[in-house]
């Protein structure tokens, strides 16, 4: 992504692409593997996510809240990303290395209401999350 708000991490993780994949695509797992911990459950949707599909998450930052995403692209173990009402995306890409596959979780905010993340200091914010994200996912799936 070639955008300027936009914020991405990267860590290679000894497993294959598929496995993580799986993981990203499941929203129960979502609580587990995210970074932030403003994830506390999941509200709705399928038990495996595909193009096109919707979910609804239990969210807290500050206050309890809800969000409902909608998933923009699912291609089988490559890529997966979703967005919310906002058009805000986070998106997962998984390429097969040596000793494993190489995540990149992004995050981008390229909307003309940016400035509201950027005023409140998401985008360094979000950065450690993701690396924590990725850190669990690597957990999880190596354990």
């Amino acid at each position: 992504m070639s955008s300027t708000r936009c914020i991405s991490v990267s860590r290679v993780i000894a497993a294959p692409p598929s496995t993580i994949f799986n993981l990203l695509a499941s929203p129960a797992q979502h609580v587990l593997l995210d970074g932030t911990n403003s994830v506390t459950g999941v509200r709705r949707g399928p038990e495996r996510l595909a193009l096109g599909s919707k979910f609804s998450m239990d969210m807290k930052i500050g206050l309890g809240y809800h969000t409902t995403n909608r998933v923009v692209v699912f291609e089988e173990n490559k890529s997966i990303a979703w967005h919310h009402f906002a058009q805000f995306v986070w998106r997962y890409d998984l390429d097969e290395v040596d000793g494993g596959t190489k995540v990149t979780e992004s995050f981008n905010y390229d909307k003309p209401w940016a400035f509201l993340i950027t005023s409140a200091g998401f985008p360094q914010r979000n950065r450690l999350g993701m690396e924590a994200t990725l850190q669990r996912l690597d957990a999880s799936v190596t354990a």
